[in-house]
């Protein structure tokens, strides 16, 4: 099993989460053409799919949604309410509403091999949720927009072993930078985003033997650098003896192009 980002950020998000056989994408925030080159990079394809996994229905996990399905009908799995959303704001022309499968937040479902359990999440959607998918013994977790975390996300995310978790901000830089101040205020809030220093503290609750590796993902255009959200997550695991002890390795998604595969 393997987690691979396709691309992570503000301005789009897809995800790939299985085998090198078969898997999930995880949103589609990006173009098809960028799904299909970043999928044909690792040897997987679309028509190999078994589903794609949505985790809320703004623009940067769902803008290519439309295109890639009028290609590709592949099952598509979300909240209710999310499918609602994405049924308002979406151009779903020419698409069948029956490849469309309704989940519940914190119920386990199968599909095919892979045990998936959408957990819900802190966020200004209409029913988001993050994934984890498990198949064997092998589990993967990918939690990101979120303004604030749990006890029920650590216990989801606290036996992966690999997570992809959101580091969206620098504190700081939002703070000084462009945006409106209502829009700070939302980024900032409790149904916002995780800043770098947010992120390295869920990272302390969740750290275990068994966590090969974390990426570092969502980061924002405007309000983060890759280098920045790496060294400030960093600094602060470096103060966690657990972190130390286990070997935890931590890297950053790309914003725009694939990222390594995480092999678990």
């Amino acid at each position: 099993m393997q987690l691979y980002s396709i691309a992570s950020g503000s301005s789009g998000n897809c995800i790939y989460a299985g085998d090198d056989e078969r898997g999930f994408l995880v949103d589609v925030g990006t173009s098809l053409k960028k799904v299909r080159e970043g999928l044909c990079e690792q040897g997987l394809s679309l028509d190999r799919l078994e589903g794609i996994l949505i985790t809320h229905e703004h623009s940067d996990h769902v803008a290519g949604l439309g295109a890639l399905l009028r290609k590709f009908p592949i099952p598509v799995y979300a909240t209710s309410d999310t499918i609602e959303k994405i049924w308002e704001k979406c151009n779903m022309n020419n698409i069948s509403p029956d490849l469309f499968h309704s989940i519940r937040s914190g119920e386990e479902f199968m599909v095919s091999d892979y045990l998936i359990h959408p957990f819900p999440i802190s966020h200004d959607a209409a029913d988001p949720v993050c994934y984890t998918l498990q198949k064997d013994e092998a589990k993967v977790g990918i939690a990101t927009d979120m303004g604030i975390y749990d006890d029920g996300v650590i216990n989801n995310l606290g036996d992966c072993d690999v997570v992809l978790l959101e580091a969206n901000h620098d504190i700081n830089l939002l703070q000084v930078g462009p945006y409106p101040y209502a829009l700070k205020l939302r980024i900032l809030g409790d149904r916002g985003h995780l800043s770098n220093d947010a992120s390295a503290r869920l990272i302390k609750e969740i750290v275990h033997r068994g966590l090969k590796t974390v990426i570092l993902g969502h980061l924002s255009e405007q309000n983060n650098f890759p280098e920045l959200a790496y060294n400030t997550v960093s600094y602060e695991m470096e103060s966690s003896e657990s972190w130390r002890e286990y070997g935890t390795r931590l890297i950053v998604a790309d914003r725009y192009l694939p990222t390594e595969p995480i092999a678990v």
